[in-house]
Formats: structure tokens, C-alpha cells, sequence
């Protein structure tokens, strides 16, 4: 909660967003390892190589993709207990697009049902039982500001 009260100082220095990403995946992968879970799952970079250096907020972009990466490993390990045939993966893919980076977090379940994909972005909305998550994940993400990444 702290976190999301937050201000930054809005410095946005040249980053290298496969290697932020990289950082992000395995630390969340870690983070599940500590756990006890990460015996049943696995992670994939999928990095583009011609992905340029941009201009970003590290520390916002970051906490993004730690909430997408462990909202990911936590849907793909649950489900395991419903369907133990299935191993849990997590998969970080960036891509260099026309005018923008793009970074997809995806996983190996079904997705975010229609009945709540409104309600993402919602600060302190989570579908986690009491006590397994905080919530504020996907409110850092959005932001109705138009972004130049130069």
C-alpha cells in the first residue's frame, strides 16, 4: 500500500527493458522457489533482440511486471492442483512494435475470466484469497497520460 502512495521522481533514464524484465521474472520465480512451489513450475524470456534502449521509470515499470509475473505463477500453480497433468509456466516475452516496446506476461491457464477483466485495473482489486495478495497490482499500470518512450 505503501508502495502505491508512493511519488516517484519521474526520472526516466535510458533502460534496457529485456534485462529489467529478465531481473523481474526471476526474482518472481525466486519469490515462488521460497515458497515451496517452484519445484512444480517453469519460466521462459522470450527477448527481442532488437528491442531498443528506452527512456522509462524503472521502478514503475517494475512493479507492473512483478504483479503480472506473480499473478501469473500463482494462476498457473493453482490450477496445477486442479489439473496435476498440466505443469505451471510462466512465459516474459518482449517485442519491438512501430512505435512502442511491448512486453506480454502469459501463462499456461485459461486467462482472466470476462466477469472480472473490468475490474483489473481497480486499486486494491484481487481475486486471491484473504491474506494471499495485497491487490494494487494492475491500478500502477494504468494511466490515462499519453507516454513518449524516446
Amino acid at each position: 500500500m505503501l508502495e502505491h502512495s508512493r511519488a516517484t521522481t519521474g526520472e526516466r533514464p535510458l533502460t534496457d527493458i529485456n534485462q529489467l524484465a529478465g531481473e523481474y521474472l526471476r526474482l518472481s520465480y525466486q519469490g515462488i522457489k521460497a515458497k515451496g512451489n517452484a519445484s512444480s513450475a517453469d519460466y521462459e524470456l522470450i527477448a527481442d533482440e532488437n528491442l531498443p534502449i528506452v527512456n522509462v521509470v524503472p521502478q514503475e515499470i517494475g512493479r507492473v511486471l512483478r504483479n503480472l509475473i506473480n499473478n501469473a505463477f500463482y494462476a498457473a500453480i493453482v490450477v496445477r492442483t486442479i489439473r496435476p497433468y498440466r505443469k505451471p509456466k510462466v512465459c516474459l516475452s518482449t517485442q519491438c512494435a512501430t512505435t512502442s516496446v511491448e512486453i506480454r506476461v502469459t501463462d499456461n491457464v485459461e486467462g482472466i475470466p470476462a466477469a472480472i477483466k473490468d475490474k483489473i485495473f481497480q486499486p486494491f482489486f484481487t481475486t486471491k484469497p484473504t491474506g494471499e495478495g495485497t491487490g494494487p497490482g494492475l491500478s500502477w499500470s494504468y494511466d490515462q497520460r499519453p507516454r513518449r518512450f524516446d
